[in-house]
């Protein structure tokens, strides 16, 4: 099994500025993602596609792989994720020969850990190259949830379920972004990650789960790393 692990780290991010880069402990947060996916049997190599010299170098100091800089017309706000992970894929199955998967990382995830990396790459192989996607348990189930249409709500789907008690409602989940792994032949003929039959990489731990958006995202990620390193030392 040979997996190209992609990480697309772009320079502009309105929400929160230089985001791949921010520190997070000790280190920016893109080299979370880059020392995840190191030593990896089944990656052939870490690719970083970036339109920032400053996210290049940062990126290639951590151990990645980063041959040049994207281009100006995926790098824009309106580019979408796939045509961008299709390039750096072309540009790499041109250069290093074919891959059996293209392994979507992104650097919002930093508490994903190698062994989910792991976990995810072998669904992968057992299922037959099906999709992978992470994902976690909801915090707010979807059959308690509502639409407003001119100032009056109604169930955004069943309203059985409103009647339920929690631990009798079906189990939920959402994606959370750490991991999506495909082929090449489906990302290229379908633009997306999202083509069935989808397989859950179940990530329970809500560490693990934190995506990374916003400046409040960032903050409780280095509150939760702080009660990680308090607890280790009692």
């Amino acid at each position: 099994m040979k997996i190209l692990a992609l990480i697309l780290a772009r320079g502009g991010s309105k929400r929160l500025p230089n985001k791949n880069i921010l520190l997070l402990g000790e280190k920016p947060l893109i080299n979370w993602t880059i020392d995840a996916a190191k030593f990896i049997s089944e990656i052939c190599d870490i690719m970083v596609s970036t339109d920032s010299n400053q996210i290049k170098e940062v990126a290639k100091e951590a151990g990645a792989f980063v041959p040049w800089l994207r281009p100006d017309k995926l790098s824009s706000d309106e580019s979408s994720t796939a045509d961008a992970a299709i390039h750096a894929l072309n540009w790499y199955e041109t250069n290093h020969g074919k891959v059996d998967g293209l392994l979507l990382l992104q650097t919002t995830s930093p508490f994903r850990t190698s062994t989910s990396i792991k976990e995810g790459i072998e669904l992968y192989s057992k299922f037959k190259s099906n999709t992978v996607i992470g994902v976690s348990p909801t915090h707010e189930h979807p059959d308690w949830t509502f639409k407003i249409k001119q100032g009056a709500m109604t169930p955004l789907f069943d309203k059985n379920g409103l009647n339920m008690r929690s631990q009798d409602l079906e189990p939920a989940f959402i994606v959370n972004g750490s991991f999506y792994l495909i082929s090449p032949h489906n990302l290229r003929k379908n633009k997306s990650w999202f083509i069935e039959p989808l397989t859950p990489l179940i990530i329970n731990s809500k560490i693990e789960s934190i995506d990374i958006d916003t400046a409040e995202d960032l903050h409780y990620a280095e509150y939760c790393l702080n009660v990680e390193k308090t607890i280790s030392k009692i």
